[in-house]
């Protein structure tokens, strides 16, 4: 990317221990490197995955992960139960949300990691980001109905593990179900992207609240899947700056939805502005996503600074 110099930001220190983490003394019980076979995004059925954290906790044991985090969109009700299935499994886990954000007319993922879970901060932060999905979901609704797909809501509900939480994936799932398309990605190409019958605008959280509420709850913010977004180099610069000016540090390399090519750009990337590199399969179900829980045959480059060893002492360690 040939972007001006990037003008000096005060970072925060690396997150310290806090109570329920590792003291320092404490060795890893895994060696942390750019190899580690870490899946630090993935979904549950408290968002929009269709298995439950502690499903998702075996699945990540049996593929051979050796550190975890579930990311949920907008929600932290899962991290209890993800957090004691990975300790029974003997799995190392850090804590992690997925918080939708508007930057530049898009809606862009954070992915926290890290963090207190129980922080009143995020907790309420992430409660605001919420409120109003059900009355955006009853508008889908009607708008599909206007071109024939009834009853959609109810349907989609069905498949919400969180009502709270209904989504495009959900209503997706739901007319895929009932044969109006033959699989998730072209109920969206067909109904639910902009311009379509079922597609309705949502105000998420702002880029500033979303990574002040990750650091203020002593995680990492994390740019997720930069790839996705089709920015400009113009517009990519801008995020990523104005990210790190409110104390973003981290962005997604190797990640499902990326290509090999995207890969070796996000790597440039995060050398170029001194980002931690993070590693995720964004996997949200066997049978819709790209890439199974553990199974990214990349790793980070050993030029690379792996998020997890900034957070090392934020891992909740296997007894």
């Amino acid at each position: 990317m040939n972007t001006p110099p990037l003008a000096t930001t005060a970072l925060p220190a690396d997150p310290t221990p806090a109570p329920g983490f590792a003291p320092a003394h404490v060795p890893a019980r895994i060696a942390l490197h750019p190899q580690t076979n870490a899946d630090l995004h993935c979904h549950s059925t408290v968002s929009d995955g269709t298995l439950s954290p502690q499903a998702l906790a075996a699945r990540a044991k049996a593929n051979g992960v050796e550190l975890w985090a579930l990311t949920d969109h907008d929600e932290v009700g899962g991290q209890q139960q993800a957090l004691e299935a990975a300790r029974a499994l003997g799995l190392a886990y850090l804590t992690g949300v997925e918080i939708s954000v508007t930057f530049a007319g898009k809606v862009v993922h954070i992915v926290g990691l890290g963090f207190d879970h129980h922080d009143p901060r995020i907790v309420e932060g992430l409660r605001a980001t919420r409120g109003g999905r059900g009355a955006r979901a009853r508008e889908m609704s009607e708008g599909l109905a206007k071109v024939g797909i009834h009853g959609a809501y109810e349907g989609a509900l069905r498949h919400a593990g969180n009502p709270e939480l209904i989504s495009r994936t959900h209503f997706a799932r739901f007319l895929v179900e009932t044969g109006q398309c033959g699989d998730v990605p072209e109920v969206f190409r067909r109904f639910l992207t902009e311009g379509k019958p079922g597609y309705v605008p949502h105000r998420w959280a702002a880029l500033r609240d979303a990574v002040g509420w990750i650091v203020d709850a002593g995680g990492i913010a994390v740019i997720a899947h930069p790839g996705r977004y089709g920015f400009t180099p113009t517009e990519e610069y801008a995020l990523i700056t104005e990210f790190m000016a409110h104390g973003g540090r981290g962005i997604e390399v190797v990640t499902g939805s990326h290509t090999a090519a995207e890969m070796v750009q996000y790597a440039d990337t995060a050398l170029e502005f001194d980002l931690l590199a993070s590693r995720g399969s964004d996997f949200h179900s066997p049978e819709e996503s790209r890439v199974d829980l553990g199974r990214l045959e990349q790793h980070l480059s050993g030029k690379l600074k792996p998020v997890w060893n900034a957070l090392e002492y934020r891992i909740h360690w296997p007894a």
